[in-house]
């Protein structure tokens, strides 16, 4: 009888033991799961921000100038390769104004980016980000002026849960528009072989999901 009681008695005082300890789990509060290959999709809001016109907007010309700063929408897709590159497509379009030259300038950009992660193991993650493209702009979804883009910068990622993050990222964008005569006769756009060059920064606040297709 008094192996038995004993016994027992040593076994509860070792589950009590275990139940006191602090937690081992290798998950912390700040830690980030591990990213892996996988389709990335998201949707921003967006603001474009004109630094400079450039020779869209001569400093000689008689009318006002046509591209100034606006705000739109970005939709993107891509695919996470592990946890440091991230390559992709997005269509972005933004209403500027145009100082009552076009009832509706819409600028539209199509690119093709990527991303360094630098990975620290963290749910916040900064990355760099570079990306090429093209643009349109015009009244009313049309194309006054069309042109190629590049785009560089950086942002911070905040991982909400293995399948979802929240970003924000600030981009230099160079647009190099082909020129083009506006509704009042003056010329845009004017520069080597055809093409001006305007100055923009872009702000992005992005949700975006990963694995977004369920696995039967």
């Amino acid at each position: 009888m008094w192996p038995v009681l004993a016994t027992v008695t040593a076994l509860g005082s070792t589950s009590v033991a275990a139940a006191g300890a602090p937690a081992t789990d290798d998950v912390s509060a700040g830690a980030r799961t591990a990213p892996r290959d996988t389709p990335q999709v998201g949707f921003a809001l967006a603001a474009e921000t004109v630094v400079s016109p450039g020779s869209v907007c001569p400093g000689g010309a008689a009318a006002p100038c046509l591209l100034g700063s606006g705000g739109g929408v970005t939709v993107r897709f891509g695919y996470r390769l592990g946890n440091l590159w991230y390559f992709g497509g997005a269509y972005e379009f933004t209403r500027h104004d145009s100082s009552n030259l076009m009832r509706l300038a819409i600028l539209q950009q199509l690119r093709a980016e990527g991303r360094y992660y630098i990975e620290r193991g963290k749910r916040a993650t900064g990355f760099l980000a570079v990306g090429v493209g093209a643009h349109i702009y015009g009244n009313d979804w049309g194309a006054s002026t069309a042109g190629g883009l590049v785009t560089t910068g950086a942002g911070v990622e905040l991982e909400l849960s293995p399948k979802a993050v929240v970003a924000a990222a600030a981009m230099y964008r160079l647009l190099i528009p082909k020129s083009f005569r506006d509704s009042t006769g003056e010329e845009r756009g004017d520069g080597p072989f055809g093409f001006g060059f305007a100055h923009m920064i872009g702000l992005e606040f992005a949700l975006e999901v990963r694995d977004p297709v369920p696995h039967w």
